[in-house]
Formats: C-alpha cells, sequence, structure tokens
C-alpha cells in the first residue's frame, strides 16, 4: 500500500467485512455519496446471513457474499474464503466494520488490512473486548479518557500496528451505552479520515511505525 495514490476518478478499491448491524459500512456509503472517499466498495463480506448490514450493500446496489463462519471446521479455512472473496473482488484494501471473527491473514493481504477499535489500543482491547464490554471495562477502571483505534489487522486480536488514535473525555455520569454513542461519534470520523489517506498514498508504513500525512 506504500505509495499508492488513488483519486476520485481511480478509487480505491475496498471490500469491507461485517458480523452485525452494518453502522460502520453504513457511514462509509455516506461518506462516499457526498464525495468525501476515494473508495470504491466492490464487495461486502458478512460472516452471517443474519447481519442487518447486508441491508446497507443491497441499498447501495454493492455487492455482498455470506462466508458463515459456522460452516467452517477450522480458521484457516474460513479466513481462505473471506480472502477468496476478497480478491474475486479485486480489492485493494480491506475495511473490518464491525467483524467478529477471527481471520488469519494470508501474505499477498499484509498491511492491507484494516481495522476499528473502540478504546485506545493497547487499552481494553483483544479476544472478548467488542462492544459494550470495552467500554464497561474502562468505566470499572475508571479511566479518564477512552476513543478508537484504528490499526491494521494481523494475526492476533487488535494487536497490529496503530494507523491513528483519537480520544474523548470520559464524562462522570457516563454508562455503557452514553459511552458507546460518543465513541461511534469519532469513529465515524476518524475511519473514513484514515481511509482517505490511504487512498491518496498518504500512509506510510514501517514495521509498527506508520506515519500518516
Amino acid at each position: 500500500m506504500n505509495g499508492s495514490t488513488h483519486s476520485a476518478e481511480n478509487p480505491l478499491r475496498v471490500a469491507v467485512l461485517i458480523s452485525g448491524g452494518g453502522t460502520t459500512l453504513r457511514n462509509l456509503i455516506e461518506k462516499i455519496a457526498a464525495d468525501q472517499l476515494w473508495i470504491k466498495i466492490t464487495m461486502v463480506v458478512s460472516s452471517t446471513a443474519k447481519a442487518k448490514g447486508l441491508q446497507y450493500a443491497t441499498d447501495a446496489d454493492i455487492p455482498s457474499t455470506v462466508v458463515d463462519w459456522s460452516t467452517y471446521d477450522s480458521t484457516e479455512s474460513f479466513s481462505t474464503a473471506v480472502f477468496d472473496a476478497c480478491r474475486a473482488a479485486q480489492a485493494d484494501l480491506i475495511v473490518m466494520g464491525g467483524f467478529l471473527k477471527h481471520v488469519l491473514i494470508p501474505d499477498d493481504f499484509e498491511n492491507r488490512v484494516i481495522n476499528i477499535h473502540p478504546s485506545l489500543v493497547p487499552s481494553f482491547c483483544g479476544a472478548g473486548f467488542y462492544g459494550a464490554k470495552v467500554h464497561q471495562a474502562a468505566l470499572d477502571y475508571g479511566v479518564k479518557v477512552s476513543g478508537c483505534t484504528v490499526h491494521l489487522v494481523d494475526n492476533h486480536y487488535d494487536h497490529g500496528p496503530v494507523v491513528a488514535q483519537q480520544s474523548i473525555p470520559v464524562l462522570p455520569d457516563d454508562d455503557a451505552a452514553a459511552l458507546a454513542a460518543r465513541v461511534f461519534e469519532v469513529e465515524c470520523e476518524l475511519y473514513p479520515h484514515v481511509l482517505q489517506a490511504f487512498a491518496a498514498g498518504r500512509v506510510t508504513i514501517d514495521g509498527r511505525k506508520i506515519t500518516m500525512r
């Protein structure tokens, strides 16, 4: 991905992976429609046919497919099916949007898979930390700031190099739902900002050190 430059006329081809409601997918579709993102979503891959986010793909005339994790006997076979679908869609970059299943990153997609996590990694992340559990853990610990992290994906949960982070204050009367809502507001700005930087060729990757200009 280093140095790849795209434009509105030559957008970055993206596959979006989902497992649930698809709110991140909806946000990206809206940003593209507003001419704020030089990306084209060429495929939506869901880990379950029950994901409500598939409707957003249908409504936006985006091809979608279901790779049902429950029908695979190993992480390896599930991962192969997911990335085969992304290759078929000629995706330059894979964007996880509420994708809750573990995948193993093949060599040809190294540094080409990104995720957003609703905390300031490495706090409150890893296996089992998703959704309201993340925000409740932050509140239980008593932190004064939380936020979100965009990171590259490797073969471990929430472990890949950090691309960007955005913090928000934790308010005295926050519960998990209130904190989640405010973190999601900044997710909706940070994720497209990072994707636009990738599309514009403004991201340089050097091991775990990532520079976004």
